[in-house]
């Protein structure tokens, strides 16, 4: 089904969450490595990884928030579950959504402020010190905000599939 049903989600939205799952991965990855890095042709690189990544996330993520509003509504909660961990959950996810759009944003920003988007897509300009421009700390903070929100997500995945055993994982994978 195309749709969510009362106790699974549908295969638009578990298509929505793995490929923003893979994107949100590999923007993370090659924007922590791009951040360590200190060769200009590695890190210019890493950036033509990081940006188109995280485009897709964006794409994805505003997406996911149109086809909730107007498409399709989220399954119930697991049942038996305390209420404090569906509020808990629904704070992780909307959580989620903040710290990308302002991840999104603030990236914007540094490309936007420091001119780096010829360096990195154009010839010939040498990469600018992002660090020396303002939108750089959030992005960061942001970056790690999101690696917390992960290991949350996933560990909250983990302790229902594995100790709670609710097979809540199946929820969130295409139907046989």
């Amino acid at each position: 089904m195309l749709k969510s049903t009362t106790d699974r989600y549908g295969a638009i939205a578990v298509t929505m969450h793995w490929l923003t799952a893979i994107f949100l991965l590999v923007a993370l990855v090659s924007g922590f490595r791009a951040g360590n890095i200190v060769e200009p042709v590695a890190k210019v690189a890493l950036l033509r990884v990081h940006i188109p990544a995280a485009i897709m996330v964006l794409l994805l993520t505003v997406c996911r928030i149109v086809w909730w509003w107007l498409f399709d509504r989220k399954p119930l909660p697991v049942q038996g579950a305390p209420s404090w961990q569906e509020w808990l959950a629904r704070a992780v996810h909307l959580a989620f959504y903040v710290v990308i759009l302002g991840m999104i944003a603030s990236g914007v920003g540094i490309i936007a402020l420091s001119g780096a988007a010829q360096a990195i897509f154009g010839a010939g300009t040498e990469l600018p010190n992002f660090h020396l421009y303002p939108p750089r700390l959030p992005h960061g903070l942001g970056a790690n905000l999101l690696l917390a929100l992960l290991s949350a997500h996933i560990g909250a995945a983990l302790f229902h599939q594995f100790v709670r055993s609710d097979r809540l994982l199946q929820r969130m994978w295409y139907r046989r």
